[in-house]
């Protein structure tokens, strides 16, 4: 038996924490290097030296992917137009913001994967906001020199359904509603927590996309009825659960059908998308839709399709338009969900946004989706939770700037104490 090469296999969770160690050591050895750089200089200067180290930013805005432009955009603005200087790091490489011309807010992109983490862990800051879940547990750690991270959402669903762990190293919370607060404090009190800060402030890229629609004419209504398949990603989602079955039935309802996969679909479930575009190639009443804005798509769509996505509340309260979603018997281990004694946001919420789906009724999928789009019963229940998942309509970037600027006034009177 040859045995010249040996082939390990490192699973990707494994993967991930020996990274996250090995982040750990170069983080530890580089503040040693720093600060015996830095005993050196002050002895060679008989005592006088200026610190060496670098400035400490005020603010900084992480973005791990450019889809997230729109969450972080009218924050950007509002830094601008306040003339308040601010850094927004990316990960993405053609991430929009890259593009702007600000005065004010610099924009970087950092690197991509491990390479932008390593840099976010080494970084020098009063104040960092992400839209990242999963601080201080993979690779991206709490570096000692940030003095507040906060979390802002990027939909206006419950704070439970991140992945375990996603918001628990946090120092703040911006809620686009009270009702998620309740939920934080579930999962504080299970795991011993200290209670994070929270502020609602509503959702700015519902508040951006609201004002996109409302200056466009709405599309020409014909006979021909367009649905959109926009579904999350994972074991749970409608793809991975009913794949080839599901595209089938949708194709023989003869209605135009648009899929949009989930951009982490491509990344994580990149074979199995692979082999759908195959088998399944676009023509004229079907097509498949990987624009980084789901806007126009949204706009153009008579009725959504998903399962526990996001995009529901997008879709159902600010379009105003009928949703179904379908029965995938959603696993909750892998999520904070699994650790509450009672039916999370998103399940209680579904049944009064939309109709269940199961896998029995997708021969009758034509006639479900016509009954749906004529159905007016679920309206006024979609303007019922929108006054309560989306709060303070209009006013999310000037309310989170607000919070952003007093916190930074209060760390630096703490300081000065």
């Amino acid at each position: 038996m040859n045995t010249q090469f040996i082939q390990l296999y490192i699973d990707p969770g494994t993967g991930a924490m020996l990274f996250s160690v090995l982040i750990g050591v170069v983080t530890a050895l580089f503040y040693f290097l720093q600060k015996m750089f830095m005993k050196l200089r002050f002895v060679v200067s008989g005592g006088k030296v200026k610190d060496i180290s670098g400035d400490c930013l005020e603010y900084v805005i992480f973005s791990d992917s450019k889809r997230y432009w729109n969450v972080f955009k009218p924050i950007c603005d509002e830094f601008e137009k306040r003339k308040i200087k601010c850094e927004y790091w990316t990960a993405s490489p053609d991430d929009p913001a890259l593009s702007n011309e600000y005065e004010y807010v610099n924009t970087a992109f950092i690197g991509e994967g491990n390479k932008a983490f390593a840099r976010l862990n080494m970084m020098k800051a009063d104040i960092c906001l992400a839209t990242t879940p999963g601080l201080d547990v993979y690779q991206w750690k709490r570096s000692k020199n940030v003095k507040y991270y906060v979390h802002t959402l990027h939909e206006v669903g419950g704070v439970t359904e991140y992945r375990m762990f996603g918001l628990d190293y946090y120092d703040a919370v911006l809620l686009s509603g009270e009702f998620q607060e309740k939920y934080l404090r579930i999962i504080e009190g299970l795991r011993n927590l200290p209670e994070k800060e929270t502020f609602v402030v509503g959702s700015t890229y519902m508040d951006s996309m609201k004002e996109k629609l409302d200056g466009i004419e709405a599309p020409e209504k014909n006979d021909d009825i367009t649905v959109l398949v926009a579904p999350s990603w994972g074991e749970s989602s409608i793809l991975s659960r009913y794949g080839k079955t599901f595209i089938k039935a949708l194709i023989e309802t003869g209605y135009n059908i648009i899929i949009r996969p989930h951009p982490q679909t491509a990344i994580s479930e990149a074979e199995m998308l692979d082999n759908l575009k195959r088998e399944f190639p676009e023509n004229n009443r079907f097509s498949w839709n990987f624009d980084n804005d789901n806007f126009s798509v949204l706009n153009r769509a008579d009725i959504l399709i998903s399962d526990f996505s996001g995009v529901i509340f997008d879709f159902t309260l600010l379009f105003d338009k009928p949703m179904i979603y379908a029965d995938t018997n959603l696993d909750l281990s892998p999520y904070d969900a699994a650790w509450i004694d009672e039916p999370v946001c998103r399940q209680q919420v579904l049944p009064q946004l939309g109709r269940k789906l199961e896998e029995k009724e997708f021969e009758n999928l034509k006639q479900i989706i016509y009954d749906m789009i004529h159905e007016e019963y679920y309206h006024e229940k979609r303007e019922e939770i929108k006054k309560i998942a989306w709060q303070h309509e209009g006013q999310a970037a000037v309310r989170t700037v607000d919070y952003l600027v007093k916190k930074h006034e209060s760390l630096v009177q703490k300081e000065e104490v």
